[in-house]
């Protein structure tokens, strides 16, 4: 089998949804700890200080690149692998028997994809713009990250809408960590009860990360 073949194919495309995801899955521990830094309530002295460095490194700004290149590459292929599979269940599996031979979760994959992704753009649009803006079209102006979140979270319809994606982004690491370690071949039955823990304990305290973020401005627990 050639690499394209692999590639291409149901077990390749399910190997690249793996790979890169557990390539955001550590993107998110990086990104989780910048965020940390605003609970020091220094007035987001040291968020921006990190923050400008993240943005202004050059090494850093490389790896954004691929940061990007695998976050499509996982959209892409996580559809394409979600397609086959409800192409692949006959009508009267899918209609009288779901619930006996499918999670929750494997029968709303699409939809939550399509969430976790509304609130990709969300969250771009918001603080990764503006400060791309700063540095190239404004020729490095100042840019107060900080303040942009708090005037961002200021607003509950921004807070809800936030802690609607980070819920479908919960239910999409809690199966995804395993589920990964498992097409990738790095699973084994005297693991497995490890992964899973490791999993879920790894989704529930990033999620919680994120969501004091918003949740700390929008109630004032930080300045």
């Amino acid at each position: 089998m050639t690499w394209k073949n692999f590639f291409t194919s149901s077990i390749g495309k399910k190997f690249l949804v793996a790979l890169t995801g557990l390539f955001l899955i550590l993107f998110l521990i990086v990104h989780a700890s910048i965020n940390a830094c605003i609970f020091l309530n220094d007035n987001g002295d040291t968020f921006n200080a990190v923050a400008h460095f993240m943005s202004h490194n050059w090494i850093l700004r490389f790896l954004e690149i691929g940061l990007f290149a695998a976050l499509i590459l996982h959209a892409i292929q996580g559809l394409m692998v979600w397609k086959q599979n409800v192409a692949a269940r006959p009508i009267d599996y899918y209609v009288k028997k779901q619930n006996r031979n499918s999670t929750w979760y494997s029968r709303s994959m699409g939809i939550m994809g399509t969430l976790i992704l509304l609130f990709l753009v969300m969250h771009i649009s918001h603080f990764f713009v503006g400060t791309k803006i700063a540095l190239y079209a404004e020729h490095d102006a100042p840019h107060d990250l900080y303040l942009e979140m708090k005037e961002v979270f200021s607003k509950g319809i921004w807070v809800a809408l936030y802690m609607v994606g980070l819920i479908a982004l919960f239910w999409h690491l809690f199966h995804g960590f395993q589920s990964a370690f498992h097409s990738l071949g790095l699973d084994h039955k005297r693991y497995t009860s490890l992964l899973r823990a490791a999993g879920t304990g790894y989704s529930i305290i990033i999620i919680i990360l994120f969501a004091l973020m918003p949740l700390s401005f929008y109630f004032g627990w930080i300045h």
